[in-house]
This record gives structure tokens, sequence and C-alpha cells, in this order.
């Protein structure tokens, strides 16, 4: 029977036998624009334009979704790394802060000892007064002493 149809400029559908005898069939042509096979093979034909285009447009979107994991994930890394430097960051401050804590305890307890040493000095100074005011006192008495020996003498 028919090895092939072809659709001729003409819009005809041809046969090939066996023989490679080409005739025209017009009850063949009219049959089939009747069933509307030729309309059938252009849809078929946009269709499988229409399914490689949505598969070019699924390998778009995978090949963002790849680009948009990739860059999630180094953002992820990132964070992660500015995460730990904060934490250094904190526990830097943190040790800064015991540090400070120890110096103000340490200066307190040296403020202290001074005040202690302002209290004993002024104790001393108090005690040397009072040495002071015995030693005038009796500096005094033996220059009076002495005044009166002189006058008693004379």
């Amino acid at each position: 029977m028919f090895d092939k149809f072809k659709n001729e400029e003409g819009g005809e559908m041809v046969k090939e036998n066996e023989n490679s005898e080409v005739t025209e069939s017009n009850t063949t042509t009219e049959s089939s624009s009747t069933i509307g096979i030729g309309e059938l093979m252009g849809k078929r034909a946009k269709l499988e334009e229409a399914i490689d285009y949505v598969g070019l447009m699924i390998k778009n979107l995978k090949d963002k979704r790849t680009l948009l994991e990739k860059d999630i994930e180094e953002e992820s890394v990132d964070i992660k790394n500015l995460k730990e430097k904060l934490q250094k960051v904190s526990e830097y401050i943190d040790e800064e802060n015991r540090g400070i804590k120890e110096l103000a305890n340490k200066r307190q307890q040296v403020e202290n000892e001074a005040d202690e040493v302002g209290a004993i000095i002024n104790s001393l100074r108090e005690k040397l007064s009072g040495v002071d005011k015995v030693i005038d006192d009796e500096g005094s008495r033996v220059k009076r002493i002495k005044e009166s020996r002189e006058s008693l003498s004379d």
C-alpha cells in the first residue's frame, strides 16, 4: 500500500507505491482535508514546540534554583562566620568587663590602704604635735629656769 504521504506545495497529498510511481489521489486529499489530518499535524508540531519551550523553562528554573541554593549556602556560611566573630567579640567584651571589675576592686583596695595610711599619718602628726608641744613647754620651762638663775646670779 502506501509507504509515505508527502505534503506538496499545492497542498495535495501524494502517495508513493512500491514501484516508486507517484500518482495523485483526489479521494485521499478530500478525505484528509475533511478529517483534518494536516491541521492535526500542525497542532502536533506546535505542541512539540510548546513542550520544548516548557522543557527549556524547566531547565532555566532548575538552574536558577541551583544558583539560589548556592547563594543561600554561601550566605549561610558567611552568617555563621559572622556569628562566630560576634561570639568572639562578645567573649572579649566579657573578658574586658571582668578585667575592669578586677581593676576596680584592686583600685578600691589601694584606695582603702591609702585611706588607712592617711589616717596613720594624721594620727602620727597629732602625736608629733603633742610631742612638739611637750618639748616647747619643757623648753620654755628650761628657759625660764635659766633666766631665773641668771637673774639670781646677777
